[in-house]
């Protein structure tokens, strides 16, 4: 039974807000260096993406407002399928320059909802 558009959307905020407090102050060399943060980082992404998947699935129109959602869910894949092509400042440029955006839009989705 899929969930309502609204639960995805809170857990998309929900892993967002969790990664930009973790990350706060840290550095790629440590994502790089310390193999506890880096999965605490992935596991965060995974959720983010495999939330934004299921939106696409039972709201299309909603994901479709999200600027990256092909590209989150893109992440996702790679995370889960391709671990080891990641680069670490692939993974840092998206906590440090897309999850804020990502984290402001999906606010203004839950705002119109509400």
């Amino acid at each position: 039974m899929p969930h309502d558009p609204e639960k995805y959307l809170h857990d998309v905020l929900s892993s967002c807000e969790f990664l930009i407090g973790l990350t706060a102050g840290r550095t790629v060399d440590d994502y790089a260096q310390d193999r506890a943060f880096r999965s605490a980082i992935e596991r965060e992404l995974q959720i983010i993406g495999e939330a934004v998947m299921q939106l696409e699935r039972v709201a299309p129109q909603v994901a479709a407002r999200i600027s990256e959602h092909r590209n989150i869910i893109g992440v996702r894949h790679v995370l889960v399928h391709g671990y080891d092509s990641l680069h670490p400042a692939t993974v840092w440029d998206v906590i440090d320059v897309k999850l804020p955006v990502l984290a402001d839009e999906v606010r203004g989705l839950l705002d119109e909802m509400e």
